[in-house]
């Protein structure tokens, strides 16, 4: 078994970091899954698990109509579905990463 470790920097995170907010904060919300795929591809870009690192395929399309879809049930649920919200979004991220070849 190889070894498991991140080495991503605290200053690059906190420089995507602050572009995701400028762009959530630019566009209003709008391109909040286009700020969450670069963050999750910056992620798993510097992670390797067992030798083998990380890679994030996700794109920002799949996640907003997922986005869409995931509003319109706390809406209709009057915001209950908020609860699972944040499982639909761990599984999605999870679901786009994989193993680099």
């Amino acid at each position: 078994m190889g070894e498991s470790y991140f080495d991503g920097g605290l200053l690059q995170l906190i420089g995507w970091r602050i572009l995701g907010g400028l762009i959530i904060t630019l566009t209003l919300g709008i391109c909040t899954p286009w700020a969450i795929t670069m963050i999750y591809s910056w992620e798993a870009k510097h992670t390797v698990i067992n030798g083998k690192r990380l890679t994030f395929d996700g794109s920002a399309v799949q996640l907003f109509g997922n986005w869409i879809k995931w509003l319109l049930l706390c809406i209709i649920t009057l915001g209950i579905y908020s609860f699972w919200l944040s499982i639909a979004l761990r599984k999605w991220k999870t679901k786009h990463t994989h193993f680099a070849n």
